[in-house]
């Protein structure tokens, strides 16, 4: 924990891009890349510059598979080497730094629609031993009348076909799950389910509680946002890189729990930061536009942050922030916060602390598109209450009084402040910021200038390496 807050930088420096472990063979580039397909795009659409889009894992292979790509279609391929969040979203915005036309996405990814440019997703095909698999399911499904719904990684997408295959003919209730990239056309029917990117039907009387939920490939945050979305399902596993299955015994009451107490401190929060976890996925702008209308009716201040990628050192800088609310797609949004300084919540977790409409139903959302007007989950925001008027409950954290009601837009604006001071010697007045006031208040505000009082000297060679072992350093006796 006391070294969260800082890094020497090390660990970055010393790390190896190794060749892909789940990467293709050299020789089946054009089948791993599915080659026919890109360039079928590429050409269909008429694009002349296009950008690739590749996670850690697989840059080794983007040279070769850019230069196929050009030689093919003429046209402009610019790998984007690091991504501006996480890797599974698509990154529209290094992709309009080169005037990309449309977008190449490889390996693993979350499926959310995007703004702007057109996306063609390669999944990257990793290997799956089907008849393995097979038999891990009917161990763990013995009785042939079960009713499961299997999930599975989109790198496995490939194999789903010869799968369910292997498993119709001997289970009759079994129902696959189709990827669906971008939003599904139409209005959802009764029963069917459209989450994560994955669409399918339900047909039971009881719906989705009748069945159990088989998933194909490794643990990490997607089977994690399925267990918490979907907690009513008992879960199951395969896990094509080990060759192992169990059903799942993520403790869900557990994980909900350690949710809600960051709900009860998103109630306890005076000033929030929304911290911008994504610049492609649509609908994140009217996102971040109702969370500061949430907040402000709140009577809660709110800052926006862009900060790429958050970490505990980030974060740590904003000292005067209580609680942080992250904008992300489904699969990073949950994110680990017991090494930040201050707790970060999702955008649903935040509904629940400060809408008072909204209550817990049992059903977690990650997606924060659920929560915007004319979605399933969205809530609207009730009328405000006079002062007069208001409930007050007890805070669970720190025992004091607190009220739960919405103020009115106009009367929760706080009132603009009064103080001036002078500004320089023509009379100027300025208005004294109380973030200013706050900032000069700590012991540490930065470097200071010193203009005109440190002597001009000549250049000379300073230390090299990183900040916690110089060349030079141990080499002086004391």
């Amino acid at each position: 924990m006391a070294t969260a807050f800082s890094s020497d930088g090390e660990a970055a420096l010393r790390r190896e891009l190794c060749a892909a472990v789940a990467g293709a063979p050299r020789s089946d580039l054009d089948g791993f890349y599915e080659m026919g397909r890109a360039v079928a795009f590429v050409r269909d659409g008429g694009f002349r510059k296009v950008a690739l889009q590749f996670p850690d894992e697989l840059l080794a292979d983007a040279v070769e598979v850019a230069g196929r790509m050009e030689a093919a279609t003429g046209a402009e391929m610019y790998v984007l080497g690091d991504t501006t969040y996480g890797s599974c979203c698509v990154d529209e915005v290094a992709a309009e730094h080169v005037g990309a036309e449309a977008v190449l996405h490889y390996g693993p990814a979350c499926l959310s629609p995007c703004r702007k440019l057109p996306v063609l997703h390669i999944f990257g095909q990793q290997p799956l031993d089907v008849g393995h698999c097979t038999e891990v399911f009917r161990e763990l499904y013995p009785e042939q009348q079960s009713c499961v719904v299997v999930l599975y990684d989109v790198v496995y997408a490939h194999a789903m076909g010869e799968l369910e295959q292997q498993l119709r003919s001997k289970y009759p209730n079994i129902i696959f799950s189709r990827l669906v990239c971008g939003d599904p056309p139409g209005l959802a029917v009764h029963g069917e389910e459209r989450k994560f990117g994955r669409q399918f039907l339900v047909e039971t009387a009881g719906g989705l509680q009748d069945y159990a939920m088989f998933y194909v490939g490794a643990e990490g945050l997607a089977l994690t946002s399925f267990m918490l979305t979907w907690n009513c399902c008992p879960f199951s596993s395969f896990n094509p890189v080990t060759g192992c299955g169990r059903h799942e015994t993520l403790n869900v009451n557990r994980a909900l729990m350690r949710r809600l107490y960051l709900v009860e401190r998103a109630r306890d929060a005076g000033v929030v930061g929304i911290l911008v976890g994504t610049l492609g996925v649509a609908g994140y702008l009217t996102v971040l536009q109702h969370l500061r209308e949430l907040l402000c009716r709140a009577g809660k201040r709110s800052y926006t942050l862009a900060v790429g990628k958050p970490n505990p050192a980030k974060l740590a800088n904003f000292l005067e922030v209580d609680v942080f609310v992250l904008v992300a797609c489904a699969q990073n949004s949950l994110l680990d916060s017991s090494d930040f300084y201050r707790p970060v919540v999702t955008p649903y977790e935040l509904e629940l602390a400060c809408n008072p409409a909204r209550e817990w139903t049992g059903n977690y959302l990650t997606d924060f598109r659920d929560l915007l007007p004319g979605a399933c989950a969205h809530v609207e925001l009730p009328p405000a209450v006079p002062t007069t008027e208001a409930v007050l409950d007890v805070s669970l954290i720190t025992g004091k009084m607190r009220a739960t009601h919405l103020c009115d837009p106009l009367t929760s604006q706080l009132p603009p402040s009064t103080t001036l001071a002078c500004r320089d010697q023509t009379r100027a007045l300025a208005e004294i910021s109380p973030a200013a006031s706050f900032l000069e208040s700590r012991s540490w505000r930065g470097l200071e200038q010193q203009l005109g009082q440190t002597p001009v000297s000549k250049a000379v060679q300073g230390r090299r390496g990183i900040a916690i072992a110089y060349e030079d350093e141990g080499c002086e006796q004391p």
